[in-house]
């Protein structure tokens, strides 16, 4: 361990110690021990943020940024020390990436008409105080990439957090806040409670001055916002194919495929989590994986193990699983690899739990196919109508136009890793926060804001 990185850990062990959620977290903005608190010091916050200017909000914003970046390293060590999930060098790529390209007040924009009737304006106004649920998948990065987005458009917000990253959710809405004051805005832009529970979410859902709840997780978690009766934003689940035909460049997909899948564990949710590929290429592409990007290939002893330590009995997940590395992953079933090795890839049926289920693990089954058809059926049938995200590797345009049209995801990558979609070597902004399921897509500032049309009849039009 470098004078750095013992720098860094021994910051993040001092901070995790002095949170001591049971009882109060002295010092931090935006920490409440009752929920109906926190909404309403988040009320009074935004009396605040909506008289403020779009110029006075971006300064904000462009603080939050410049602590992201400065504190990158922590909220990484902060987030994987926590929640034993991802790791810390993929983490701290992924706060750089948020810093640099989640959209503030830029993305907020005005439509005019005008005409011998006089002048129209669309305006984006915002809903006042939003309620989000955050996943312990990427805590510090969905709160980063929300508040931005929510506080462009004059929103404050109300957080309840998975519980599993209270600690690391605490400390980074502590530190929105603080960038906050030293521009000169209110405290309680963003807010929380020191233990998050169903019961303090269920408080935050029905409390009446909050009218858009924002889910950033499971299935159930999204449910549980839609049936709130109120406008929600869901992001949920996905369970991304990657599909190669025969004209795909092989050896680069193979590369791009691993890099994906394996970025931060395979917690990403647009991530790689199975490979659809046509029998005339399928031989080669596992050959290069293996052979150049660090695949380990399990047999079917060692994928039988690996069914019966990933489930539960009950045919869960094993939290304990999730977004461990393939080395951490192979020694639960035995298997003693080095850190060279970053994926777990196998050959099985669709129906295979291992493929058929989204795992968010560093394990890469594949598919094969007889041809590029029956691939997209086997594509289509394994995304099970998430329409959250699906790739291809393909230099047939026509087959890229049939996949995408197939699949019809929120997002779709062509020929890249699945990270591209985020920004991270492909063009466009980056989110945490993918609604699917709702139709929002990439969530921005725009997404937190309600169209109001404003006429003045017969008067301003000059030309």
């Amino acid at each position: 361990m470098s004078v750095d990185e013992r720098m860094v850990h021994d910051i993040v062990q001092k901070v995790m110690a002095n949170m001591q959620i049971s009882g109060s977290v002295s010092g931090m903005h935006g920490v409440f021990k009752d929920m109906n608190d926190a909404i309403n010091a988040s009320i009074e916050a935004q009396k605040k943020v909506c008289t403020m200017t779009l110029d006075q909000r971006e300064q904000i914003i462009s603080l939050i940024r410049k602590k992201t970046h400065e504190n990158a390293e922590i909220l990484a060590n902060m987030g994987v020390n926590e929640t034993g999930m991802g790791n810390v060098g993929d983490k701290i790529l992924k706060h750089h990436l948020t810093a640099d390209k989640v959209p503030g007040t830029e993305d907020i924009s005005t439509v005019a008409w005008s005409g011998d009737r006089g002048l129209t304006l669309v305006e984006m106004g915002p809903f006042g105080v939003i309620g989000a649920i955050t996943p312990a998948t990427n805590p510090s990065e969905t709160v980063i990439c929300n508040c931005i987005g929510m506080l462009a458009g004059g929103n404050t917000v109300v957080f309840n957090p998975h519980p599993n990253a209270k600690k690391t959710t605490i400390y980074t809405i502590n530190m929105i806040n603080e960038a906050s004051i030293e521009a000169g805005g209110p405290d309680n832009i963003a807010v929380t409670v020191e233990a998050p529970t169903l019961d303090t979410s269920a408080i935050m859902m029905k409390h009446p001055s909050i009218h858009l709840l924002v889910a950033t997780g499971g299935p159930g978690v999204v449910t549980a916002v839609l049936s709130s009766g109120k406008r929600a934003i869901g992001a949920g689940a996905g369970n991304p194919p990657v599909l190669v035909d025969e004209t795909a460049d092989i050896r680069k997909a193979a590369q791009d495929i691993v890099n994906g899948c394996t970025f931060d564990n395979n917690l990403p949710c647009i991530a790689e989590k199975e490979i659809v590929a046509v029998d005339s290429v399928a031989d080669e592409l596992m050959n290069y994986m293996i052979s150049e990007n660090g695949c380990y290939l399990a047999s079917k002893e060692i994928q039988d193990k690996l069914v019966q330590t990933v489930f539960t009995p009950k045919g869960a997940l094993n939290r304990k699983c999730v977004g461990r590395s393939a080395q951490t992953l192979l020694a639960m079933v035995g298997v003693n690899v080095g850190p060279e090795i970053r994926c777990i890839v196998f050959e099985g049926q669709k129906e295979h739990p291992l493929i058929a289920e989204e795992l968010m693990m560093p394990i890469l089954g594949m598919v094969r196919v007889k041809s590029f058809e029956e691939g997209v059926e086997t594509a289509v049938w394994l995304e099970h109508g998430n329409r959250h995200s699906a790739h291809i590797h393909s230099k047939n345009v026509d087959h890229i136009t049939t996949y995408a049209r197939a699949l019809d995801t929120a997002i779709l990558v062509k020929n890249g890793p699945s990270y591209a979609a985020l920004g991270f070597g492909g063009e466009g902004y980056c989110t945490f926060t993918i609604a699917s399921r709702t139709g929002e897509g990439l969530t921005a500032a725009h997404s937190f804001t309600k169209s109001r049309r404003c006429t003045m009849s017969d008067s301003l039009c000059i030309r």
